[in-house]
């Protein structure tokens, strides 16, 4: 059997390739692509062969790292799949895959295709999120609402129920979804009334951003960053030291089998989760998507489809 696996062959350059697949072992799965997203974030510095946290790449290289798939069949000792089932997994832009049973987040009936993706990136924001332990009474300043921004709000408002949530983004479109997420307000750097914050965010991995929370925290806070470092270099202000602030990283999830229990019951009552999709694509379509996407305004994430066999 093969596989077709979209990777990026030279900077700035991304196609369909084709691999043969080995049979199914005995904790393996195979599975078939429903649907797929890029993570804009990440991706796309990887696509332009820029990203400050990869200065040497190797081609080619793979791409993306979440699918949502339906189970073709399973090796002899899978135990908790069976052929049909629909599951997550992080192996990216490929038609079919061979996942370990053990790395596959079932996803139960009733559960969107969009939805179910959400669970991956809401599992890496809910990490920082936890780290800090935000009580329902704490303030709380996130800057950026890219994806992970978002997440990072639906979590406090819907896990932590935070009711003082203030969010800081020059895109109105984002910061009004920001909103219906859950946040309780906008930053203005006008207001007369001087607030200071418990805990902040850090979403934008600009430095603006970064030391604006520096600035808003109050003595002892504490400060999670979740930008992915591959934009601007962040660096630490007097205020950090002044304050003597309390500076947290986050990367990946915390435990995507456990989130996704909390996450798939949550989930579809909030429906505007869904909107993080601004954009749908074929998968046949993908590589002139990443195309366009070096050079147009970039959406919040892309919804990747592929061909249905039924």
């Amino acid at each position: 059997m093969h596989q077709h696996r979209l990777q990026v062959t030279a900077a700035r350059s991304v196609t369909w390739t084709r691999h043969h697949l080995p049979p199914v072992q005995e904790h393996e799965l195979l599975v078939r692509t429903i649907a797929g997203a890029i993570s804009i974030g990440a991706e796309l510095p990887q696509v332009r062969g820029d990203d400050p946290t990869d200065p040497s790449p190797a081609y080619p290289k793979e791409t993306g790292y979440e699918s949502y798939a339906t189970v073709i069949a399973v090796g002899d000792q899978v135990t908790r799949f069976q052929v049909g089932d629909r599951l997550l997994a992080f192996y990216g832009h490929q038609d079919i895959a061979l996942v370990e049973e053990a790395k596959a987040i079932p996803v139960p009936d009733g559960i969107s295709a969009k939805l179910a993706l959400l669970n991956i990136l809401s599992c890496d924001a809910a990490k920082g999120v936890r780290k800090l332990e935000p009580k329902p009474t704490d303030t709380v300043l996130v800057t950026g609402m890219g994806v992970i921004g978002l997440l990072t709000v639906f979590y406090l408002r819907h896990y932590y129920h935070v009711d003082r949530i203030v969010v800081s983004d020059p895109d109105p479109v984002r910061t009004s979804l920001a909103l219906s997420l859950g946040a309780h307000t906008l930053y203005s750097d006008t207001d007369p009334f001087v607030e200071t914050f418990t805990h902040a965010l850090e979403c934008s991995a600009r430095q603006d951003a970064f030391a604006l929370l520096q600035e808003k925290l109050v003595p002892h806070g504490q400060l999670c960053i979740l930008s992915d470092g591959n934009h601007e270099t962040l660096s630490l202000t007097a205020a950090f030291y002044e304050k003597e602030l309390r500076l947290i990283g986050s990367s990946d999830g915390w435990d995507y089998q456990d989130h996704a229990a909390w996450f798939f019951k949550t989930a579809p009552h909030v429906p505007q989760l869904e909107r993080l999709f601004e954009q749908t694509v074929a998968s046949q379509d993908l590589a002139g998507c990443f195309e366009n996407l070096l050079t147009d305004t970039t959406p919040l994430k892309v919804f990747v489809t592929y061909p249905s066999t039924d």
